[in-house]
């Protein structure tokens, strides 16, 4: 059985109607009108003890909302769905003590204590044995960098600083799994460093099951090797990076830099199954299919023709795929 399983999960939210003008408002207080918003339409998926996925979408897909589901927050207005063998709405409490979860734009900390406070409080509220609490303590203390800062109130933290507390403060009690909604939004490139190398960390040698949902592309590829791609409220892919970019991303470009007595320095280069896209001077772009031609036969090819002092292979952005699918669809 599957850590995180979800079947056909739906969620419907009845929203108020509003009217414009002045007979709206009088038509609003006297009778009000609802109608239905599906923020998660049939999405099922399974997720392995151990894993690190990935979830992304735009704004308003139903990321969060299915992370508030997994926890017991929502309830599900249809469809199947268990966490920890456990149905999250019905054994809220019982599941509480066995995930943890970090809404980057919230904190679980007490904003008037000191960080040490909030971090002893949780470890009451979760009824850590002492020695167990200060085992995980001391290891987060050190690979989160928390001395600096473990006094300071949370209201004087910085978000890199906060983020790091909150983090520790859902591991603390040995989640089997953690929910993280966008853990590094805001933060600079060393503090994201710094949690990435945490969650890589404890998901390898802890054997942690972590969900992220990001906006950041460089969070799904540094951490996750399992993507889930959602938009209106439905799965659209569930699959591995590399077979995305394998999938979608058919067109990769060999960068070459022509060795500077080359005679054809001013001219483009003419190669079969490629297409030269840009040109500055010795350097070259030759976009390519790989359907077509692998990047060896390309390579033979252009080194046969002309005189190169370098090369590489630019693979495609996963981030744009991303934003094509968002823009035209899986289908197309």
């Amino acid at each position: 059985m599957a850590l995180i399983e979800a079947d056909k999960l739906e969620k419907v939210f009845r929203v108020a109607r509003h009217h414009r003008g002045f007979l709206g408002s009088v038509r609003n207080l006297l009778s009000r009108e609802y109608h239905e918003v599906r923020a998660v339409d049939g999405i099922s998926f399974a997720i392995e003890r151990g894993e690190m996925v990935g979830c992304i979408g735009p704004n308003g897909a139903g990321k969060s909302t299915t992370i508030k589901m997994l926890t017991g927050i929502l309830v599900p207005s249809g469809g199947q769905l268990t966490a920890c063998g456990l149905v999250p709405y019905r054994q809220r409490k019982e599941l509480a003590r066995r995930i943890g979860v970090v809404f980057g734009q919230r904190t679980q900390l007490w904003w008037d204590l000191p960080l040490i406070e909030s971090l002893d409080l949780l470890g009451y509220v979760y009824r850590v044995p002492r020695p167990r609490f200060q085992a995980n303590l001391r290891e987060f203390r050190e690979l989160l960098d928390l001395d600096s800062f473990l006094r300071t109130p949370v209201r004087q933290l910085s978000l890199g600083q906060r983020m790091r507390g909150d983090l520790a403060a859902a591991l603390l009690h040995e989640p089997e799994v953690v929910y993280l909604d966008e853990p590094t939004i805001g933060l600079d490139v060393v503090a994201k460093h710094r949690i990435r190398d945490f969650l890589r960390r404890i998901n390898r040698e802890r054997g942690v099951t972590i969900l992220l949902t990001t906006h950041d592309v460089a969070d799904l590829e540094q951490l996750c090797s399992r993507l889930l791609i959602v938009d209106h409220g439905k799965l659209l892919y569930d699959g591995s990076l590399e077979a995305i970019r394998e999938r979608f991303g058919t067109e990769r470009t060999l960068i070459v830099d022509l060795a500077d007595d080359a005679d054809n320095n001013d001219q483009r280069l003419d190669v079969p199954f490629a297409t030269e896209v840009r040109a500055d001077g010795p350097r070259r772009w030759l976009r390519f299919n790989r359907g077509e031609l692998t990047a060896a036969d390309l390579i033979s090819t252009v080194t046969a023709r002309y005189r190169i002092r370098d090369l590489s292979i630019e693979e495609p952005a996963i981030e744009g795929i991303i934003r094509r699918i968002y823009e035209e669809g899986i289908d197309r």
